[in-house]
């Protein structure tokens, strides 16, 4: 096994114990939390590695991934919502596949988890549009600031929720949409046993002067998207929560040009606590590395 200690704010102490072969354990101040996801309650971070480009250029499960993580950490009751709706979706499609719909008990049952989903995904629909609108403005001034330019950049959150204005935020409307698509797609999912509507179908948009940064951004371009949401994500944090997150950075110099390594650098650990892990140090500059604390492995 293997056990990493830390402390926060002289406050708390917390321990991570890592097994071989069964699941990680969670410490804080000695006692085991019940949920491991708990531990957002007593340290927020904020990591960016090098496969997080895909957050830009690959499938729509990276970006639900990437905005669940910035709403959780804004709202810890969150990843409750997140694990309820998952559990529905799998004994609904369990359902489908063990039952059929075959008579009125089975419809009462199919009724039951309508509602339930419909209540779920009315609320994680919000609070995904809500992180949406509070991290753009944060979003556009990292942007601008790495691409030394005045692109436009716009954010759109892609619902398969039909006929709904953006603005509206009537939870009661919202539900009663989302039921009456769930009602209406029954009959395919009785044949498919997969439901094809509902947050684990959203995506996210990323555009630069109306242009898809995923289909048609340069490599560049991606990077310079995806550096301008993690520190966006940062400022939000330490915005919202008034104290500045961890900021982890997992060797991601190699995937950026020498101009966007020095602005990055010259903006990191100022008002934060900052971990770079790199395999070389000849793509610091000296300034940077004689101000910093270094650990060789």
């Amino acid at each position: 096994m293997a056990v990493v200690t830390g402390q926060v704010d002289f406050r708390d102490d917390l321990k991570l114990n890592l097994f071989r072969k069964s699941s990680k354990k969670v410490y804080v101040n000695e006692s085991m939390l019940k949920k491991q996801s708990e531990i957002k309650n007593y340290i927020q971070s904020v990591c960016f590695c090098s496969n997080d480009i895909n957050i830009v250029r690959s499938e729509p499960s990276y970006r639900r991934a990437w905005i669940d993580k910035v709403v959780s950490q804004l709202e810890p009751v969150y990843l409750d919502l997140i694990s309820r709706f998952n559990r529905l979706l799998k004994q609904r499609s369990y359902f489908w596949r063990s039952e059929g719909f075959q008579n009125d008990q089975n419809s009462d049952i199919v009724e039951s988890f309508d509602i339930q989903m419909s209540i779920i995904s009315t609320r994680i629909y919000r609070r995904r549009r809500r992180a949406l609108l509070k991290i753009k403005p944060y979003v556009e001034y990292w942007h601008n600031h790495l691409s030394k330019s005045k692109e436009q950049i716009a954010i759109n959150y892609l619902s398969g929720i039909q006929n709904i204005i953006p603005e509206e935020e009537e939870e009661e409307v919202i539900r009663k949409k989302i039921s009456e698509q769930l009602l209406n797609q029954r009959s395919i999912e009785a044949l498919t046993g997969k439901c094809n509507f509902g947050p684990h179908r959203d995506d996210i948009e990323f555009l630069i002067n109306n242009i898809s940064v995923r289909k048609y951004g340069s490599s560049g371009q991606q990077r310079t998207f995806i550096l301008a949401l993690k520190m966006a994500e940062l400022d939000l944090l330490t915005k919202t929560l008034n104290v500045p997150p961890i900021l982890i950075l997992d060797d991601v110099l190699a995937e950026l040009d020498i101009t966007r390594q020095n602005l990055l650098l010259n903006s990191v650990g100022q008002d934060s606590q900052c971990f770079i892990s790199a395999t070389h140090l000849d793509k610091f500059n000296q300034s940077f590395l004689s101000s910093s604390q270094m650990i060789y492995l």
